[in-house]
């Protein structure tokens, strides 16, 4: 990912000014960071088990602040320290939001623990930050992650992993390269609900599995929206980054207080459309009750129909077949088996017949609870034990819906290695693999 690795060197070169010496002393005594332990002696991410993981935030819409909530009420092993948005209002936004959380937490009057920055860089320089949450739109995951794990920093990276399948290789490699713990944000993994539906088909409940339905919404389309005036409040040129210089619009970055998820999902310049927005949560459990978290199908045959946004079929190794379809449930999978079928979605999990839902689940090891998404993440960090969604999990995951979309655009059948990661003689789709980086 050579276009990536330059970016991140330009922009730290230019910052190059920076005094770091000056930055760490106002910065570390401003969020009263807890460091027993001297980090810089004992190299860059690492944590003693007594210590307190410093987090630092890249990304301050709305889901950082749902992560603020989740890390709060889920861990007491970390603390929040710093944030970074090119938004100036949400900067304000989200400190305001986990000050407060602090002080009413520890009772106190008022809390000023957090600082914020408009340049992510200068929380990937602070030698007082061990990890980092990524919640930017999908067109920066993999320049922040991978720049957050060369600087020495643990990663929480929200889902779909990457924009592009290229970006998601390089992730994996920088995780093995720097020995650095990526947990990705599909916190369905977490929940029981899930995890009994992934056991049940796994141990064998529903009879050999034959086909499987997932059910999430459209791929991504060209961006297409009207121009609007650039808020003063925002560096727009930053928020587009390595993406084309769009046009602003509210619907594709909205203000901090717009009532609405902000659009930049639906749009293949930002996002991978519906499809992998959910499709990182719908096609994650697929993988996991097949057992295929490091691998994935090795065909996609798109529908006849050039307009279709279903209908991707994708065909594993092992002859079972898996169904872009809308199964008339909502965002969901069905696992379909010789002694019956389950149903699951964040709403339900049944079986048919219910009979199944009722039998004796045994646990095995993969698949035994490992605790709640955020702290399994802190205890990676702090002990080295496996997390529940890592690097290649994640990049996986991502990698299905990256490649239907590079199907339903292309109209035709896509076959693909898992192994290599390459498309097997189709050279256009290997180009789109990866994407060409805007200078900015």
């Amino acid at each position: 990912m050579k276009k990536t690795k330059s970016n991140i060197e330009a922009k730290q070169s230019l910052n190059a000014s920076l005094s770091r010496r000056s930055f760490m002393s106002k910065t570390a005594l401003a969020a009263g960071a807890i460091s027993i332990v001297p980090r810089h002696v004992l190299g860059k991410g690492f944590v003693a088990p007594s210590d307190k993981v410093n987090l630092g935030y890249i990304g301050l819409g709305k889901q950082s602040i749902t992560l603020s909530n989740a890390f709060l009420a889920n861990t007491d092993e970390a603390q929040i320290v710093a944030g970074s948005d090119v938004w100036t209002t949400k900067n304000e936004w989200f400190k305001a939001h986990v000050n407060k959380l602090y002080a009413d937490k520890r009772n106190q009057k008022e809390y000023n623990g957090l600082t914020v920055t408009s340049n992510y860089l200068e929380i990937l320089d602070r030698d007082d930050i061990d990890a980092v949450i990524v919640a930017t739109p999908d067109h920066w995951h993999a320049i922040q992650a991978i720049g957050a794990m060369e600087a020495g920093k643990h990663v929480y990276c929200e889902k779909p992993l990457t924009l592009k399948i290229q970006e998601g290789i390089d992730m994996v490699k920088t995780v093995s390269k720097t020995g650095k713990v990526l947990q990705t944000g599909s916190m369905q993994r977490s929940w029981t609900t899930f995890q009994k539906a992934t056991e049940m088909v796994r141990n064998g409940h529903l009879g050999d599995i034959k086909k499987v339905l997932v059910n999430v919404g459209d791929p991504a389309i060209p961006f297409n929206m009207k121009s609007e005036p650039i808020p003063s409040q925002v560096d727009w040129n930053q928020w587009c980054g390595p993406a084309p210089m769009l046009p602003y619009n509210e619907r594709l970055s909205p203000s901090e207080s717009a009532a609405f998820f902000p659009d930049w999902r639906l749009f293949s310049e930002t996002g991978g459309g519906i499809l992998t927005d959910w499709g990182a949560h719908m096609f994650d459990i697929a993988q996991w009750g097949l057992g295929m978290d490091r691998s994935g199908p090795v065909k996609f045959v798109p529908p006849t129909d050039k307009n279709a946004v279903r209908g991707m079929q994708m065909f594993y190794e092992n002859g079972i077949e898996m169904v872009h379809e809308d199964f008339g449930r909502g965002w969901g999978v069905r696992f379909i088996g010789t002694k019956g079928n389950l149903d699951i979605s964040r709403s339900y999990l049944e079986t048919d017949p219910p009979s199944i839902l009722k039998s004796q689940v045994t646990d095995k090891d993969d698949l035994k609870s490992r605790g709640n998404h955020y702290q399994n993440w802190i205890d990676a960090i702090k002990n080295d034990t496996p997390l529940i969604s890592d690097v290649e999990i994640g990049h996986r995951s991502a990698t299905v819906g990256n490649i239907c979309n590079i199907g339903y655009q292309l109209g035709r059948t896509l076959e693909w290695d898992p192994k290599k990661e390459k498309f097997i003689g189709d050279s256009e789709a290997n180009k789109m693999k990866s994407r060409k980086s805007r200078k900015y």
